[in-house]
């Protein structure tokens, strides 16, 4: 049986604010007060950031050790996709989000699976995920990815590589740029925050043991961006 998280933090929020004499959903009036005491709230400094804000996104991404591809359109990912896994040296097949699943992917001479990710090396292990992003920050080139049944979060922590097709519409700035995009567009009571945000910024690394850099030590060691530069 699947939990639904939502709905059973949607529950355990109402019963709080009975137990406060108040409504179960907030109302206009107290939605009013929050929006202008984060309107109001100071923010605190923040680093300049270029205006191009994708020649940036693409300029840090690649200092944090990932590779950047860019593509005049989603359509034309699955071949971007083809083309690093090919300059790799890695079998064409990946599992995707569901979200990804509409992309010509047998066009690409990809076989791609809308699904969960598999470790177990001995049931075969899925060696590279392909992803979506919610936003991407341009000021540290980093992915904001948000989890849910449609964006499934093992998809970039599981598999050896990580492919990310990112909307040039979606890079922002910073992160205070991000968290005021997803109360725009995630904060109301019928479309919630999700249960997870992870924010990914080049392939995984440790340097514990005698300070050297190693990659992929608690995820991924090669993260692959693609840039899109319209959304359609």
């Amino acid at each position: 049986m699947k939990l639904d998280t939502a709905a059973a933090r949607a529950s355990i929020l109402q019963r709080i604010r009975a137990r406060q004499g108040r409504q179960a959903d907030a109302v206009a009036a107290e939605q009013a007060e929050i929006d202008a005491y984060l309107a109001a709230h100071p923010a605190g400094p923040r680093p300049s950031v270029p205006s191009d804000l994708r020649q940036h996104f693409r300029a840090m991404a690649e200092r944090m050790a990932s590779t950047v591809d860019e593509v005049p359109t989603e359509n034309e990912a699955p071949q971007a996709v083809a083309r690093y896994l090919a300059a790799q040296a890695l079998q064409p097949r990946v599992v995707i989000w569901p979200t990804l699943a509409h992309l010509n992917w047998v066009g690409a001479g990809i076989t791609a699976e809308a699904r969960a990710p598999r470790r177990d090396e001995t049931n075969g292990a899925d060696l590279v995920g392909v992803t979506g992003c919610y936003c991407a920050l341009a000021e540290t080139g980093t992915l904001v990815l948000l989890s849910g049944a449609q964006t499934i979060a093992s998809t970039h922590l599981l598999p050896e590589t990580h492919i990310a097709i990112v909307a040039k519409s979606r890079i922002v700035a910073g992160m205070e740029d991000a968290f005021a995009l997803m109360r725009a567009e995630r904060g109301e009571t019928d479309h919630m925050m999700p249960r997870a945000i992870n924010m990914v910024s080049g392939p995984s690394r440790t340097g514990d043991i005698e300070q050297t850099i190693v990659l992929g030590a608690h995820g991924p060691y090669r993260v692959h961006i693609i840039i899109t530069q319209s959304d359609q």
